[in-house]
């Protein structure tokens, strides 16, 4: 992976055009994964093409059963 290939939070949202908001909510909930630089967190810009391919959904498993009725 080179450096180029790193983006601050607030470049990636400029690329998905999405608020810095939505980069953070996607890392919480593992939409994007992070590395660490530093005190930085980066995202990978293959990442970005992955979310972009699946439009922002969640790459985690849905849950189905009781839990899913109940939601």
């Amino acid at each position: 992976m080179q450096s180029g290939d790193l983006l601050t939070t607030k470049e990636a949202a400029e690329v998905l055009r999405v608020s810095h908001w939505t980069i953070s909510a996607w890392l919480s909930q593992g939409k994007l994964q992070r590395t660490k630089v530093g005190g930085r967190t980066m995202i990978n810009r293959a990442d970005l093409a992955t979310v972009i391919e699946v439009g922002g959904k969640s790459r985690m498993r849905v849950r189905r059963g009781a839990d899913a009725d109940a939601a």
